[in-house]
């Protein structure tokens, strides 16, 4: 079956003032949209980064692909590394997004096409896209409460309002978390650190061990914490911690400090790659690899770095940015596919307001995204709302995201350090 179009469309969703090692969050995020229409009128969804280097592969490379047949992976792929650019866009790139890095254009284009073309392979066979994966071996998936420092919104006029409001101590983090649980239902949590002193930090995270104290528990601070702040760090929260997560830079130094501590170290940050986690397992860098279809090269390609976490006894789970509900159903179908899923995934999901699907936003229940049986993803696009949110993208001040230069608008000196503490 051959595609007879490829659509796409960038789009700005609302995105609050959420602090990190690299800045806060700009007040609205890029997110690709891909359909890729079949000749028997199907239309398969796919979603990706919408910053300009990825925007401009996905854009010139779906003319090329119409003509394709919709199973033909392989030849989407060597379309897309023909038309790849061989030198640096001289974009300013955000290591916390590394699929969104220059340096890996082709397989984040090639990931976001690959689920619009399983999808409409599954719809055109009329089966749910896990099918295609080997079929579901579980039928929902945990997700974990993805906390965050932020800014109430009224630190500027471009924030939109939302639920949470302001998180900038222990108290106001515990608050938060307890709302997102009352909502959702997460089973575990994660807090987002290397913001404020990481003394404090922990201490967060100890308020919420006391509040929740039967929630698996786990901080992330982006490498912005130096060697001996993770020693002290770690032995704080002995004990209190489900895993420690890229607590402090390079593949060395995650070596180093799990031999020091015992601990159990996961990334997305210096496992990124196929190279990188060749040198992870030499080192014992990394114990629990947080995968990304997005930009580890697909689905298929996150279901072969799950065999190989297993057999090398890695744990996995899943790393997430700012997202929508195709990608989150393309998690879904990912990690109910695979046997070896060790911990409840990430999800950025409750901070978005909007959504391009049928219906609104994906129901997350008893923290799990369920399975459907309709075929492919199992949502619909609403062409209304992408139109909406693709007026958006063209009055966005934003093109790349760049957290370090948000946060020099309330913070004229602030540059980024890492490690900073």
């Amino acid at each position: 079956m051959k595609i007879s179009a490829v659509r796409v469309t960038p789009i700005a969703i609302k995105d609050p003032a959420l602090l990190n090692a690299a800045g806060v969050h700009e007040p609205f995020g890029l997110r690709s949209i891909i359909e890729v229409v079949g000749a028997n009128g199907m239309v398969g969804l796919g979603e990706t980064y919408g910053d300009a280097p990825v925007l401009g592969l996905l854009t010139r490379a779906a003319p090329s692909l119409v003509g394709l047949s919709a199973f033909d992976v392989n030849g989407m792929l060597a379309r897309l590394k023909a038309l790849a650019p061989q030198v640096s866009t001289g974009h300013v790139e955000m290591e916390l997004a590394p699929g969104s890095l220059a340096s890996n254009l082709v397989t984040s284009a090639f990931s976001a096409f690959e689920v619009a073309f399983m999808d409409l392979q599954a719809r055109t066979l009329g089966i749910p896209l896990v099918e295609l994966l080997g079929g579901a071996v579980r039928d929902k998936v945990s997700y974990s409460a993805y906390l965050f420092y932020k800014w109430d919104a009224s630190v500027d006029p471009e924030y939109a309002p939302d639920p949470y409001g302001e998180a900038v101590n222990a108290a106001q983090i515990v608050q938060q978390a307890r709302k997102m649980i009352d909502q959702y239902g997460f089973e575990s949590i994660k807090l987002k650190a290397g913001v404020f002193d990481p003394m404090e930090e922990a201490d967060a995270i100890l308020a919420l061990k006391a509040a929740f104290p039967n929630q698996p528990l786990r901080i992330d601070p982006n490498s912005n914490w130096s060697m001996a702040t993770s020693l002290k760090v770690a032995d704080k929260l002995r004990g209190s911690l489900e895993y420690y997560e890229d607590p402090t830079p390079t593949l060395e130094g995650m070596a180093e400090l799990h031999k020091a501590t015992g601990m159990p170290l996961a990334s997305n940050m210096v496992v990124t790659n196929w190279a990188e986690l060749k040198r992870s397992i030499e080192l014992n860098s990394v114990q629990i690899l947080l995968s990304d279809h997005h930009f580890w090269g697909g689905l298929r390609a996150t279901q072969a770095l799950a065999q190989t976490c297993q057999t090398f006894g890695l744990g996995l789970s899943m790393h997430s940015n700012s997202h929508l509900g195709i990608s989150l159903m393309a998690m879904t179908h990912l990690a109910a596919s695979v046997q070896h899923l060790s911990y409840a995934c990430d999800t950025h999901y409750p901070w978005q307001s909007d959504e391009v699907l049928v219906g609104g936003k994906v129901p997350i229940v008893d923290g799990c995204v369920h399975l459907t049986n309709k075929p492919g993803l199992g949502v619909e696009l609403d062409q209304d709302k992408l139109t909406e949110l693709h007026e958006a993208f063209k009055v966005c001040r934003i093109r790349t995201r760049n957290d370090v230069a948000q946060m020099q608008r309330y913070r004229p000196e602030w540059k980024q350090v890492k490690p900073r503490f």
